[in-house]
């Protein structure tokens, strides 16, 4: 579960069932090792369960995903406010990418083990005829991307009319994505039966801010933070250097034969940077799988449970595609190419260092990524403005990364990628609708 929390990683706080969940949640989490909570949920939970409308902030990795997700399932399970549990949806997750709905859903499902409650994930990606067979057979929790909810809603499989509960989950993501629009026609169509509105992120910008208090009833800010500029893991060592473009590869076979190294997330800006950077690894040894825009939703989740089973150990994604990857023990994050903006390096590299363990972040800067580099450096107060120049050979960069000085860029046979078929070269329309026709020459009015 995204949200691991054992006895010997996590702070005395107090325990789920201290804070009045209801016994059939607390005895599911449990059975997963999991009965004190993070800070976030010690926060939000006693408000969260009287029906109050929140804001919750708190970094990637804290356990926001049970800060919403626990009393939810308390209240429509068990609150006199709410209607009583007939297969109609009364609780709406909206998440803005198909691995984080996965991920979401999953979380809830082992949640609610012990709940007479169904929880349906629906996302793009996959067959419609499933999704709706899932509806028709009653859902009491939906969690969808906001396409396909909206698809969904409008061809009259699922019922928004019912919903008491709506949260919006890494929001600042979705803004990003262009999903306002959507988000505001969700809310819209909720709007009849909605008591409480729930809003979580790792970063909570001024435009997040003011959408969320347009349909939010005197929301509270919870941060579980210590300050805007503390925005990254104190248990994540940052390391960040200048690399040449033609030598970035070299430094990333290098990288990735760290003594201690496990699992390992390298973040590139684009599709095709992820595929190419995939292909050349697999090349020169490694194990590697990839999850990017370019390959269906069968593959990336191929690659996803070959990197969560341990089949494979380095796995190559693009940030969007990358939301949803929750897992506790990865070691290494690497940004091969570095982020657009300050917020997605903060989301990057809290892949690592989550829930009590400890993890390095390295950032290949290339030389016309400098200034990029001294934006994130500034707003995030990393002290790393005049960084070091490195080589894949440099004595510097085997210390720092610790790797063998000796160690080469192959380290055995080509191999296969894991999950590695792409789709046809093209867009995807967000939603995941069908184009429509495009009009022929003549009925533009044009030459053939």
């Amino acid at each position: 579960m995204s949200d691991s929390q054992t006895p010997s990683t996590v702070p005395l706080t107090p325990t789920f069932s201290r804070l009045g969940v209801a016994a059939e949640i607390c005895d599911a989490l449990a059975t997963q090792g999991i009965t004190q909570t993070f800070a976030i949920q010690e926060l939000t939970l006693p408000l969260a369960l009287k029906g109050a409308d929140i804001i919750g902030q708190a970094r990637t990795g804290m356990g926001k995903t049970l800060g919403f997700g626990v009393p939810l399932l308390d209240r429509v399970f068990d609150d006199a406010a709410l209607p009583e549990c007939d297969g109609t949806p009364h609780a709406l997750i909206v998440v803005p990418t198909r691995e984080l709905a996965h991920q979401v859903g999953d979380d809830l499902r082992a949640a609610a083990a012990n709940l007479p409650l169904r929880v349906v994930t629906v996302f793009g990606g996959r067959p419609y005829a499933e999704q709706i067979s899932e509806l028709e057979r009653g859902a009491d929790v939906v969690v969808g991307t906001p396409g396909r909810l909206l698809d969904l809603h409008s061809q009259h499989h699922l019922r928004l009319d019912a919903v008491a509960i709506l949260v919006l989950d890494e929001a600042d993501e979705m803004l990003d994505l262009g999903f306002l629009p959507d988000i505001e026609k969700l809310a819209a169509a909720v709007s009849g039966s909605l008591q409480q509105t729930m809003l979580f992120s790792a970063t909570m910008p001024g435009a997040i801010l003011s959408l969320a208090r347009g349909f939010m009833d005197k929301p509270v800010h919870i941060r579980a933070e210590s300050g805007e500029a503390d925005q990254t893991h104190a248990s994540t060592k940052k390391i960040s250097f200048l690399a040449h473009r033609m030598d970035k590869l070299a430094v990333l076979s290098r990288a990735l034969q760290a003594r201690g190294r496990g699992r390992t997330i390298i973040f590139t800006r684009t599709k095709r940077s992820a595929a190419q950077v995939t292909e050349d690894l697999a090349q020169r040894g490694f194990a590697v799988a990839a999850v990017h825009g370019d390959m269906g939703q069968a593959a990336r989740e191929r690659a996803l449970e070959a990197f969560r089973s341990g089949e494979v150990s380095t796995l190559v994604a693009t940030d969007v595609a990358a939301r949803g990857i929750d897992i506790d023990d990865v070691t290494h994050v690497i940004n091969y190419q570095v982020p657009d903006d300050p917020q997605t390096f903060v989301h990057r590299i809290g892949r690592t260092g989550r829930a009590g363990h400890t993890g390095t972040a390295i950032t290949l800067v290339g030389y016309d990524e400098q200034g990029k580099w001294e934006a994130i450096d500034a707003e995030l107060d990393l002290g790393q403005h005049d960084l070091p120049t490195w080589f894949s050979t440099s004595p510097e960069l085997a210390e720092a990364l610790d790797f063998p000085e000796d160690a080469e860029e192959s380290v055995g046979p080509a191999r296969a990628v894991v999950g590695g078929d792409r789709k046809r070269p093209g867009r995807e329309r967000r939603s995941g609708r069908p184009r429509r026709p495009r009009a022929t020459p003549q009925a533009r009015g044009g030459k053939r």
